[in-house]
């Protein structure tokens, strides 16, 4: 059975159409089951065919099912009923996606949770979805124990890297954590505390799956608060779905055959989730797990695991070029490589090309969306700094900023909002800020936008990014893309600070290249060249790094609240 409502609107122009690739549809129809159905699809299509390998230690897809389901089981045993919501804070290894598939099929909500989240952060995501049951790796036991009163968490599951392990790499893990000192003692009493090899013991079998995929959360992600406090975008089964749907009909069936998947992008973000978990098990290829990012072990895995779909942040993909080992040789199985989660600088993209020959798809996604709504189209044209075009079955316009709801032709900027099968039922018990972003159906995103005459689209900026120097409204993506272009600059972001007399100014935190020497006059009379003056940054600072989310993407509001802790505490000063 399949769904045949659309979110399309008849008669709509969709100038994109004539630039998809030609096997791509206009629409989709949606998948009408839970998302289980996927796992149960590639279980019964490709039973003995590897899903997940990880060091010594692989799952087919019958065996992931099998493990998934006797989770389920003991979650329900130990009082996760249907609807619950259950914390999962893991890195990127098998357990993450044994996990993610228990969680399923017992009928519950997965709150996907980074792990670098510090103790406000994690009592608020907590607190504010219900959360009962957490699994846990033992190296987060430390920040997770001092709080499970405070928190009402129930039960903890947890897992050691030595369940990622078969013989003897499990044994000798074990043996040298507790020889170097890093082991921790987990006060496992099978209750309040139990041991994940115990979820797995058993024969007993679950699967109790979501009964209104439409209505139902399968996942309550938190936004990440690169702009203020942290909502839960309620992502339902049928979102996901279409979701999976949309992408996989970005290419053919045959393109997807015999791909070996590089599961960097951190599963509790949505984007590594629905490309690394779950378009991964549509289209049936072999995922690798990276727990985190190791600059020296990169090539080495490239060389043995010959990845051929390479999902990436910007930084991702910036860093390995930069590797001075790096040869096309390494890298020479690359077939499609997808880059989200901030934009990519196109001198960037225009150097992975160079090296492997393949060309960087970049797309555009938010939490809201589960999470992608655009995309270039694989085999078409590739717009520089674009965007690229809805995905099937996804609307897109540009409105007037101030109403809301003028649409503006295309050359004009003004805010993107979308429509499609894969946006979000709402956030977690924020019904103002849900009707405030979502409007007779429209997702409003807060991003600045505009759409050429062919229906590509380009992203300009966030609408609270936006700097207003005397007047004029200026997009710091359009500086941070000239700065990358200096041969000196690694990584550049302009922020807006404030002005006495012109309101707001610009700033520009660079990060030099290694062993590269830069001075302020360069930069200014670099940008001189290549800016309205206007545009050029008055104040610069050198840094060594920048602050970044999990996922690589510039936090532009730390630096901001830098700037106004720095001129508070100066005032102060003077004051005093």
């Amino acid at each position: 059975m399949k769904q045949p409502f659309s979110f399309l609107e008849p008669n709509a122009k969709r100038p994109w159409y004539a630039h998809y690739d030609e096997a791509m549809p206009h629409d989709i129809t949606v998948p009408e089951g839970p998302i289980t159905d996927l796992l149960d699809e590639a279980a019964g299509r490709w039973p003995k065919r590897v899903a997940v390998t990880f060091q010594n230690q692989s799952i087919t897809f019958a065996g992931l099912k099998k493990k998934a389901e006797i989770f389920a089981a003991s979650l329900r045993r130990h009082g996760v009923g249907k609807g619950d919501r259950v914390a999962i804070m893991l890195p990127n290894l098998p357990q993450s996606f044994i996990a993610f598939w228990g969680v399923q099929k017992a009928g519950a909500v997965a709150v996907m949770t980074n792990p670098l989240y510090m103790e406000s952060e994690l009592t608020h995501l907590v607190k504010d979805a219900g959360v009962e049951h957490m699994i846990l790796l033992d190296v987060f036991w430390s920040k997770i124990s001092s709080l499970r009163e405070s928190l009402g968490l129930k039960v903890c599951y947890v897992t050691r890297i030595m369940d990622s392990l078969d013989f003897p790499m499990n044994w000798l893990q074990a043996f040298s954590a507790r020889r170097n000192g890093s082991w921790v003692d987990i006060p496992f009493d099978g209750r309040g505390v139990v041991r994940w090899k115990d979820m797995l013991s058993g024969s007993e079998r679950l699967s109790d799956p979501a009964e209104n995929p439409a209505e139902t959360p399968a996942v309550i992600q938190y936004t990440g608060g690169t702009t203020g406090r942290s909502k839960g975008a309620i992502l339902t089964h049928r979102n996901f779905q279409a979701q999976v749907e949309q992408t996989f009909r970005a290419q053919t069936e045959e393109q997807w055959e015999n791909q070996v998947m590089l599961a960097l992008m951190p599963l509790f973000h949505v984007f590594g989730l629905t490309l690394c978990l779950l378009l991964a098990v549509r289209i049936g290829c072999k995922v690798v797990p990276m727990p985190r990012y190791v600059q020296g072990d990169m090539l080495e895995a490239f060389k043995k695991y010959h990845f051929t779909f390479f999902p990436g942040a910007p930084s991702v993909y910036i860093s390995l070029l930069q590797q001075k080992n790096l040869d096309k040789e390494s890298l020479r199985d690359i077939r499609l490589c997808i880059s989200g989660s901030a934009p990519m600088p196109l001198e960037w993209m225009k150097r992975f090309e160079e090296v492997t020959g393949v060309s960087i798809i970049e797309g555009f996604g938010l939490t809201e969306a589960s999470p992608v709504t655009h995309i270039n189209p694989p085999h078409g044209v590739h717009k520089a700094g674009s965007i690229g075009c809805p995905l099937p079955g996804t609307d897109a316009r540009i409105v007037d900023m101030k109403d809301g709801v003028t649409v503006l032709p295309p050359g004009q900027s003004g805010e993107l909002v979308i429509r499609g099968p894969q946006v979000m039922k709402g956030y977690w018990n924020q019904p103002e800020e849900t009707a405030a972003t979502l409007v007779d159906g429209w997702l409003h995103t807060g991003d600045i936008a505009t759409m050429d005459e062919d229906g590509y689209f380009y992203i300009l900026d966030r609408k609270k990014d936006l700097i207003i120097v005397g007047g004029y409204n200026v997009y710091p993506r359009e500086i941070d893309e000239v700065l990358h272009q200096h041969p000196k600059i690694r990584e550049a972001v302009a922020v807006g600070v404030s002005h006495r007399s012109r309101g707001e100014t610009i700033k520009a935190y660079i990060v030099p290249k290694e062993g590269e020497t830069l001075t302020v006059p360069e930069v200014v009379s670099f940008c001189r060249k290549k800016l309205a003056s206007y545009k050029v940054p008055r104040l610069i600072e050198f840094r060594e790094e920048l602050p970044k989310s999990l996922v690589g993407k510039v936090l532009r509001r730390v630096l901001r609240e830098e700037e106004e802790r720095r001129s508070a505490e100066e005032a102060g000063q003077k004051d005093a």
